[in-house]
């Protein structure tokens, strides 16, 4: 396996499903199986230059949210307490998973369909994988609306967030104020919004408000199609827009997904990321160390961010080195 880009030093830096603009949408969760022990290699056994290193995608079947953004299909939905207790039980086997496997450089992005900061659980799983010497980042996608006091007890050098602002669903004071709480706490994050017309000014408002350190990215709203006018509005605010803007050709285009990254369902499922559906191994019987290998990819396009930007030919693993899982340009902030 070829290195996946890491940095583990401190800088200070959706509800959602995903990240929130474009779908991003993949098949239903599966409820966790039983449990299969994880057998690994310890650490100190294997030499600092020979450790592979992937990133680990992960999403359970936790599905609600406290939002209700009329983009999102997962807008202001509960789940029953078997599915809370389901999504539970396959997080503390997937974190017992990844505390046991310390033979690999791991990096681990939660993506859940709906908030998962809400959930004790994930709050536990962030601070717990944070202090493992062989995590490298541990990052969840949230729209913020959850205290963050919690993150006082992670690692700050391994611990981020990759945070979407929703307006209309919190008040531009309130979710400021959390992230000045995380830039006290030293934890590393990124702010982004869905780029419609009804957001500008609150974007703008926004990156006006930030820190300058503080990445602001917008994704472009699913089925809109923007003028080059509006792109070039919305590129004021992220330079890297653009990418987002439209669909990235990449049928047969080579991918690091299944050959340094992963998709994870509940139930340990392994797929090379969330929007090819062929699974390619499981975590729990060890069978996705054989799958991992280059691989082309097998979909037309490629519209969201979690998927593309493990497109080899964009590069952006290049851009995006050092914060790859939390969406913060190695370059920002500019100049």
């Amino acid at each position: 396996m070829s290195a996946v880009p890491v940095e583990l030093s401190a800088a200070p830096g959706a509800p959602g499903p995903a990240p929130a603009g474009r779908a991003c949408a993949a098949p239903a969760p599966a409820v966790p199986a039983s449990a299969v022990p994880a057998s690994a290699v310890p650490a100190s056994a294997v030499p600092a230059s020979t450790v592979p290193e992937l990133a680990v995608l992960y999403r359970g079947p936790l599905a609600s949210c406290n939002y209700d953004c009329p983009y999102c299909p997962f807008a202001k939905r509960r789940d029953p307490p078997e599915l809370l207790a389901a999504d539970r039980a396959a997080l503390t086997r997937f974190t017992d998973w990844v505390t046991a496997t310390a033979d690999t450089r791991l990096s681990v992005l939660f993506t859940p369909w709906g908030e998962g900061l809400t959930r004790r659980w994930y709050r536990e799983a962030l601070v717990s994988l944070s202090h493992l010497p062989h995590v490298a980042r541990v990052v969840i996608q949230t729209n913020l609306a959850a205290r963050v006091e919690w993150l006082a007890d992670a690692d700050p050098t391994r611990a981020a967030l990759w945070t979407t602002y929703h307006p209309g669903q919190v008040a531009r004071e309130r979710f400021l104020a959390r992230c000045a709480r995380l830039v006290e706490l030293g934890v590393r994050f990124s702010v982004g919004v869905v780029g419609l017309p009804e957001h500008l000014a609150e974007a703008r408002a926004l990156r006006a408000a930030l820190p300058p350190e503080v990445y602001l990215w917008v994704n472009a709203a699913e089925g809109r199609r923007y003028t080059a006018a509006e792109e070039a509005t919305w590129t004021a605010l992220d330079p890297l827009f653009g990418y987002s803007v439209r669909p990235h050709p990449s049928l047969g285009r080579p991918c690091h997904a299944g050959e340094t990254a992963i998709s994870v369902r509940g139930d340990g499922t392994v797929r090379r990321c969330h929007f090819v559906d062929t699974p390619i191994g499981n975590l729990y019987d060890g069978s996705w160390r054989a799958a991992l290998r280059p691989r082309a990819c097998v979909n037309a396009t490629c519209d969201c961010h979690i998927g593309y930007v493990h497109l080899k030919p964009l590069g952006l693993r290049d851009v995006f080195a050092g914060g790859l899982l939390e969406r913060v340009p190695a370059a920002w902030p500019e100049g």
